[in-house]
Formats: C-alpha cells, sequence, structure tokens
C-alpha cells in the first residue's frame, strides 16, 4: 500500500476555488489511477473524479462537471484535484486514494490518505 498525503483544503466563500493535491513518498503516481473521494457529515465517502495511470483518462460525477478538473503531474509526483466555483454543498472531507483502475468505488482503492477539510461557507 502506498502513503498518501492530501494538501490545499480550508475554508473558502461560495464561489471561490481550492486546489487540492495528493502525494506519496518516494514513490511516483504515474502507474496508478488516483481518486478523490469526498465524505460529510452524516454521509457516505462519494467518489468525485479519478485519473487513469498511462491514458490520463478521466471520470467524474455529475455535480462536479464544468467545476472540478483533475491533473497529474509526473515531474512533481502529484495529482491535482482543482475545485472552482465551490458551492455549500461541496463541504466535506476529501480523499486521495490509489488503485489499479479507475472503478470510482471506495472498495476498489486500497491505499488513503487521512484527508484534507473543505468547508465553503460565507
Amino acid at each position: 500500500q502506498l502513503h498518501l498525503v492530501e494538501s490545499g483544503g480550508g475554508l473558502v466563500q461560495p464561489g471561490g476555488s481550492l486546489r487540492l493535491s495528493c502525494a506519496a513518498s518516494g514513490v511516483s503516481l504515474e502507474y496508478y489511477a488516483i481518486g478523490w473521494f469526498r465524505q460529510a457529515p452524516g454521509k457516505e465517502r462519494e467518489g468525485v473524479f479519478c485519473i487513469s495511470p498511462y491514458t490520463d483518462n478521466t471520470f467524474r460525477v455529475d455535480s462536479v462537471r464544468g467545476r472540478f478538473t483533475i491533473s497529474r503531474d509526473n515531474a512533481k509526483a502529484t495529482v491535482s484535484l482543482q475545485m472552482n466555483n465551490l458551492k455549500p454543498e461541496d463541504t466535506a472531507v476529501y480523499y486521495c486514494a490509489a488503485a489499479k483502475g479507475c472503478r470510482l468505488t471506495a472498495d476498489n482503492f486500497p491505499s488513503w490518505g487521512q484527508g484534507t477539510q473543505v468547508t465553503v461557507s460565507s
């Protein structure tokens, strides 16, 4: 399993932007599918976006269409989630996770980060 670390969470007003990053110490992420999940209080963990290994094909949920993008920087060994036009309903703990492929369900991902809080509020 990989040791993943997320960064970039915080408090932002509705309509604002945040950029989350996911990195693994000493390991390149380019050969892994990296997924971003979120979990709001009292709700199940939800798959948000995923980027495939080798092809960098991406998969996302409809609720973030046109607002979130995912990208991979192999030189920096990071995968980022750019979140624009944030809404209060985007408030959650965001996790990155690694797997062999982008089936966006939590049980497909054996390696997880510790999570980073994103709060969208005025």
